[in-house]
């Protein structure tokens, strides 16, 4: 059972960014961020304002049966586990394979048992500790030190870099029309079609990109992910799921618009998402596949859409995001809640299995943990993971930076808004690595 110390804080941000720098000593660190103080758009079950998990006690990294393996770990553990879910899990999940080249490297599965959790609560700093390893002396120690800001280097921002696409503009363009044709041929009712940019040859400071792109964004779940010499910089905006007691919570994203140049432009094109017809459709038959999901696990008649195609926006885009819900029996374990939805239906598309061969087929990036999910597991058996969208990925050892954007074709699809969707949302990207 963990202890808790709770420390006074001055400013939220400078603890944060405090935190961030004492991390870096650490191989393996996990970051949940929610930017709950900044965001514009509140969205809705938030789970805390921000988490810093750091150092292993005991750590998985399973060859084979990785769901089964996570929860002899959890059980084991009987603690807080904090970890990720790769999307190439789905092959575990489903007969799928992906033969596309992967430069990052992120294994399939990584959970971790933390020494330290910090969190921030309202003006506080709270570290929980476990009493057999630390004394209370030495962690209200090592936090007044973290506070102090002796141990935070100041970190160069980096200059420029040549970003690259792994298609050109014709050749998405062309698989888009091709994809149409499946839909059109009724393999699929739509598809989560993405491509990567990349940066080769560059070494990077990930947690400087990391407070950058956070700062540019301020999404409400954003994350950092450390593991070893690989780096995950996530801004997301959207849940995968959430279990609170015998409660599940997902919160697809489809439906994007920029950003507006005035106010008046802003308030235009929120409407114009709003009352899309090709937009809503997307995101609506995303919300059926959500519910046919969590109806494999769902007490009967307990699925419900909460919120359909609200409207949020965040610093870069405007976003349809839907709330679907339902109830479970105690008996339904985390296993079984997992594979019964994992990969979301928001990065895959409708059927799911069909979809996901598609995207092996069209795409030429191995996902990896883009399209996957971070999160935690708590004691208590409750959960929340995001979803790994507008993130960057970096491989230390490789000098290797990977970015990946997708948008969901329909057969209302427009080909080239598409391509500039996808350009949207690459945008943060684009700015963290620029010298504007």
């Amino acid at each position: 059972m963990r202890k808790k110390i709770t420390i006074p804080i001055q400013s939220i941000y400078e603890t944060k960014s405090l935190l961030l720098a004492w991390s870096k000593q650490f191989e393996c660190v996990c970051c949940l961020d929610s930017n709950a103080t900044e965001q514009k758009s509140k969205v809705a079950y938030a789970s805390f304002d921000f988490i810093l998990a750091v150092d292993s006690i005991e750590e998985i990294i399973p060859d084979e049966a990785p769901f089964e393996k996570l929860m002899e770990f959890y059980k084991q553990q009987k603690d807080w586990v904090f970890g990720y879910l790769s999307y190439e899990l789905k092959d575990t999940v489903e007969k799928l394979s992906s033969a596309s080249a992967d430069r990052i490297e992120f294994p399939l599965l990584h959970f971790f048992c933390p020494r330290f959790i910090f969190t921030i609560e309202q003006q506080n700093l709270c570290v929980y500790f476990s009493p057999e390893l630390e004394t209370e002396e030495l962690v209200l120690k090592t936090a007044q030190e973290i506070l102090s800001n002796l141990l935070k280097d100041k970190m160069p921002e980096g200059g420029a870099v040549k970003i690259e696409q792994r298609i050109s503009k014709e050749e998405y363009i062309n698989s888009v029309h091709t994809i149409q044709e499946h839909i059109q041929a009724g393999d699929i009712y739509e598809m989560n079609f993405c491509q990567e940019f990349y940066v080769e040859d560059v070494t990077i400071d990930a947690l400087t990109v990391f407070e950058k792109l956070n700062r540019l964004s301020k999404a409400p779940f954003s994350c950092y992910y450390k593991l070893n010499k690989k780096h995950l910089l996530c801004a997301s905006p959207e849940r995968y799921l959430k279990k609170a007691s015998n409660k599940l919570i997902s919160q697809p994203i489809k439906g994007t618009s920029k950003r507006g140049a005035s106010t008046e432009e802003d308030e235009q094109l929120k409407l114009s998402l709003l009352n899309d017809e090709k937009e809503r459709s997307e995101n609506i038959m995303i919300v059926d596949l959500v519910r046919n999901d969590l109806s494999k696990v769902a007490k009967r008649g307990s699925v419900k859409v909460e919120e359909l195609c609200g409207l949020y926006s965040f610093e870069q885009v405007h976003q349809l995001i839907s709330t679907i819900s339902c109830e479970i029996d105690s008996d339904v374990s985390i296993i079984d809640i997992l594979k019964s939805t994992f990969p979301m239906g928001s990065m895959t598309g409708a059927p799911k299995i069909r979809a996901m061969q598609l995207i092996e087929q069209y795409e030429k990036t191995k996902r990896g943990l883009y399209s996957g999910a971070v999160g935690y597991i708590s004691p208590e058996g409750d959960f929340d993971f995001n979803v790994v969208i507008r993130s960057i990925l970096y491989n230390e050892n490789e000098r290797y930076i990977s970015y990946i954007a997708g948008s969901a074709i329909t057969s209302k699809s427009i080909p080239e808004k598409e391509y500039e969707e996808c350009m949207t949302k690459a945008k943060a990207m684009y700015t963290v690595f620029s010298n504007s």
